[in-house]
């Protein structure tokens, strides 16, 4: 089974840049899709980002697109979100994602390994 663990999340203020990382254990990522989802209070978890398995094909949600970037560094079995512009809205506990296969999803229950998330807080 592949363990995934999101690091990375802290309390920044309204504009500033965080990056998460999401370090995998079991087995490489040479072969999986990768995503990033996020649940803010009271809502719904929600896509972010998807990766392909080269790290060269990437999509993300309406609301982050612009300012984060998913990579990732297969030697190092780790996946990145880098965040820019943060917003108040942007603040939840977020979550990295693996799926078997090569498209990417933004569906959460296509995904089959969960981290267990990272908070990040956007204080104004």
């Amino acid at each position: 089974q592949v363990q995934l663990v999101e690091s990375g999340g802290g309390l920044v203020q309204a504009g500033a840049s965080l990056r998460l990382s999401c370090a995998g254990s079991g087995r490489t990522f040479s072969s999986v899709v990768m995503g990033w989802f996020r649940q803010a209070p009271g809502k719904e978890r929600e896509f972010v980002a998807a990766i392909s398995w080269s790290g060269g094909i990437t999509t993300y949600a309406d609301s982050v697109k612009g300012r984060f970037a998913a990579s990732r560094d297969n030697a190092k079995n780790t996946m990145y979100l880098q965040m820019n512009s943060l917003k108040d809205e942007d603040t939840a506990v977020y979550y990295c994602a693996a799926r078997e296969g090569s498209a990417l999803v933004v569906y959460q229950h296509r995904y089959d390994y969960w981290g267990q998330g990272t908070q990040v807080t956007v204080s104004s």
